[in-house]
């Protein structure tokens, strides 16, 4: 954990090891969100980045129409 200063345009410097762990680009686009009394930084993935994220996944489910028609 590393101390970080705002500056005076409210901006602020990822710590290189940071930056390394989570492997942040110059450039990347974040989300920065409030949580609770912290800032949430989150990495904006590209759409072409998120293909085949959901492959393998279970996507059948029964919908309330569906059992409904049953009877």
């Amino acid at each position: 954990m590393q101390a970080v200063t705002v500056s005076p345009k409210f901006q602020v410097v990822i710590p290189k090891k940071v930056r390394e762990q989570l492997h942040i680009k110059p450039g990347q686009k974040m989300m920065a969100m409030p949580y609770g009394e912290h800032i949430q930084l989150v990495p904006v993935k590209s759409a072409k980045a998120l293909r085949g994220m959901l492959k393998g996944c279970d996507i059948e489910m029964d919908s309330i129409r569906d059992k409904s028609d049953r009877f």
